[in-house]
């Protein structure tokens, strides 16, 4: 890909052109028909696009006609990681949204979606986390428990399908911006789910039944703006999982959850059939080669 500097007020070289051509762009798949944009007002300014498209895309090509301004171009999918190409000596983080990792279920987002945990670097502030409402069902006097983790009687959760089935052997729970507005306590539980099992599940609010899930981090005390790292002396499940329960205790926010852990064959999942979405204008992809 040729790299290219800012000229302002300056067109791009034959040179660049010439290398540009190599790509053989004018080839790629068209996603995204010539379509009709609307004017930069506020009630017409977000033109959105939806693809079906089963195949894995890592570069993009965007065509304005004739000429014009383009304010932001976003491109929504679900990331696919190569794990043929990794080292099967080197722990990754399962959970993360860009090695394909979702939330597929949730008790409350009220103020910040389960996805944002796993998220891409640091988290930039509450906001870029889960966070959810306060819960109205706490008591008027706060007591807690032997292990000092307040004894309430509600809970949040959010459901993850990990973007490999694994083995965790490290979890990072960051708490970061959260001050006063933190979670007390949490816990993990995981376990497998075929496909099919999965949409059941869906379909049901996630009333799975409760011998599905296995321990993997027994109920532990959180504190504020702070990241918090246990390892597979502190986790109960050594078994490979597909799907993990993220439980918080009584509500709260996360900046970020990280489950590494190592990659391992399990026969039980079909490939998906929803087709993912990506919102564009007519673009060229081209897949990986």
């Amino acid at each position: 890909m040729p790299q290219r500097g800012v000229r302002t007020g300056a067109a791009a070289t034959p040179a660049e052109f010439e290398a540009v051509a190599k790509l053989g762009s004018n080839d790629w798949n068209y996603l995204v028909p010539m379509t009709e944009l609307k004017p930069g007002k506020p009630a017409s300014s977000h033109n959105y696009f939806r693809v079906d498209s089963q195949q894995r895309w890592t570069h993009v090509r965007l065509n304005i006609f004739p000429d014009g301004g383009i304010a932001r171009l976003r491109v929504y999918g679900c990331g696919q990681k190569d794990w043929t190409a990794t080292d099967p000596k080197e722990p990754f983080d399962l959970a993360a949204i860009a090695h394909g990792g979702t939330c597929v279920g949730f008790s409350n987002a009220h103020f910040g979606h389960p996805n944002n945990m796993i998220g891409v670097g640091k988290a930039r502030c509450m906001a870029d986390g889960w966070e959810t409402a306060r819960r109205p069902d706490r008591p008027p006097v706060l007591e807690s428990d032997e292990n000092g983790s307040l004894l309430v009687p509600g809970c949040e959760w959010a459901v993850f399908r990990l973007a490999h089935p694994g083995v965790i052997t490290q979890i990072e729970i960051d708490t970061t911006y959260f001050k006063g507005n933190s979670p007390d306590s949490c816990k993990l539980d995981g376990c497998v789910l075929t496909t099919q099992e999965e949409e059941d599940m869906i379909k049901q609010k996630w009333e799975l039944p409760g011998h599905k899930w296995k321990p993997l981090l027994p109920v532990t005390k959180l504190s504020a703006d702070k990241s918090h790292l246990f390892d597979s002396l502190t986790l109960e499940l050594q078994d490979v999982i597909t799907h993990v329960r993220f439980t918080i205790t009584p509500d709260g926010g996360v900046s970020r959850l990280r489950l590494n852990g190592f990659p391992s064959s399990l026969c039980l999942l079909r490939p998906r059939e929803k087709p993912m979405m990506r919102f564009s204008v007519k673009a060229g992809f081209r897949a990986n080669l």
